[in-house]
């Protein structure tokens, strides 16, 4: 019987879980991927095996008594089917926030839970519903083991400057500082940078994660220097719905002027702005894009959107001293030529130099000439969270297969 692991990363209305055989010795391998979706309402499930082939489809109408816990043991429900082939042992979780006490993946226990849990003021918007199916398991499946890992724990490297917000010393001390997220995409970027082109695994590469969520990271010798996300995942690039970095005076402004509440202004600023509410239209680039031509606010919106990431690019080869690679990677980085096109052609002053009709058949190399050379690299954040928690699981594996 083969031991296999369960990776799971919880929204406000979906799971998406992940499969993998865990075999002594070797790379997690993938064997099944899913998703459910509209969870609280008209709840989705959809499994698919690792070449992609659909093994099963189920809609629940009338759904609002499916949620995380009924979804959650629906999986483990479905997964029974396979027992005397595999077993699962473990569970990694996808969590947002590890604050600065978790630098590094952990295996869950009632303190880590609590610890956790006071770190939900840092992710209000993400680190509860990390947490949920966490609590779930503990309280539906006692024993079984259970590893966090954090979007936070890669950009542990930064310098003590590189997270420094110029506020009083009393505030950095109860934990106010630059954090950065995306850190298991950025991980598994790092990762891999040496199968793609060995000299970037050592050099300065600045890794775009562009997606409905987006940020940028500066790796040095494959660690993370400088990121674009800083106390929340709210700075930085302005992205699918989300504002990205602003004024605080703003929000003062909100607050006082606009006579909105915390909560109010708290929902403008992750779920009313970004490409949504520059546009007025969507939050999708494949929308924006097909309304581009003759919508100027869906025009003006990808604009913003390519004039921010270049402008930041710049600050993150300052703080490289350079660049020698520029990857593209998520759900707009792998997907959205022109978008790269558009960030490429901004940076021509870095030598950057676009092939645009490799860039046209998605890659994996999209650079010409001897200067830095860009990369498209699909991320797997899921993959990062196998290995994390079969890393941290370490010789308990034989243990639990038994």
């Amino acid at each position: 019987m083969t031991p296999v692991l369960i990776v799971l990363n919880a929204g406000s209305s979906s799971l998406k879980f992940q499969v993998y055989d865990m075999l002594d010795g070797a790379e997690p391998q993938l064997v099944w991927k899913g998703l459910y979706e509209g969870l609280g309402d008209t709840a989705h499930f959809i499994v698919k095996d690792a070449d992609g082939t659909i093994l099963e489809e189920k809609t629940w109408v009338g759904g609002n008594q499916t949620g995380h816990e009924e979804a959650l043991m629906h999986l483990v429900s479905w997964l029974s089917q396979f027992r005397e082939e595999r077993k699962p042992v473990a569970i990694g979780h996808r969590v947002v926030h590890g604050g600065e006490t978790f630098s590094a993946p952990v295996l869950v226990d009632e303190s880590v839970v609590q610890r956790l849990e006071l770190l939900v003021p840092l992710a209000p918007l993400h680190q509860p519903h990390n947490l949920e199916p966490i609590r779930i398991v503990r309280r539906r499946l006692p024993g079984m083991p259970q590893v966090a890992c954090f979007d936070t724990a890669f950009h542990q490297t930064q310098s003590d400057i590189a997270t420094l917000f110029a506020l009083p010393r009393e505030m950095r001390e109860s934990g106010v500082r630059r954090y950065g997220f995306h850190g298991l995409s950025y991980d598994y970027i790092s990762s891999v940078l040496k199968d793609y082109e060995p000299r970037l695994a050592e050099g300065r590469v600045i890794v775009a994660h562009l997606g409905n969520g987006a940020s940028l990271c500066a790796l040095k010798d494959g660690v993370s220097v400088a990121t674009t996300m800083g106390f929340s995942a709210l700075d930085g690039l302005p992205m699918g719905t989300r504002c990205g970095a602003i004024d605080a005076g703003v929000v003062f402004y909100m607050l006082r002027e606009m006579k909105l509440s915390p909560d109010e202004a708290e929902g403008v600023l992750y779920k009313r702005s970004g490409l949504l509410g520059v546009s007025g239209l969507s939050n999708d680039m494949r929308v924006l894009r097909g309304h581009a031509a003759t919508n100027a606010d869906a025009k003006r919106a990808i604009d913003m959107f390519v004039y921010r990431i270049t402008r930041e690019i710049g600050s993150l080869v300052a703080a490289l001293g350079g660049i020698d690679g520029l990857v593209f990677t998520a759900g707009i980085g792998e997907n959205d030529v022109a978008t790269r096109a558009e960030v490429m052609a901004g940076l021509a002053w870095t030598g950057l130099t676009l092939d645009d009709a490799i860039n046209r058949t998605g890659g994996p190399c999209i650079s010409s000439g001897d200067g830095p050379m860009a990369w498209v690299i699909p991320t797997n954040e899921e993959l990062v969270i196998a290995r994390q928690t079969r890393s941290v699981l370490g010789g308990m594996q034989a243990k639990l297969a038994s």
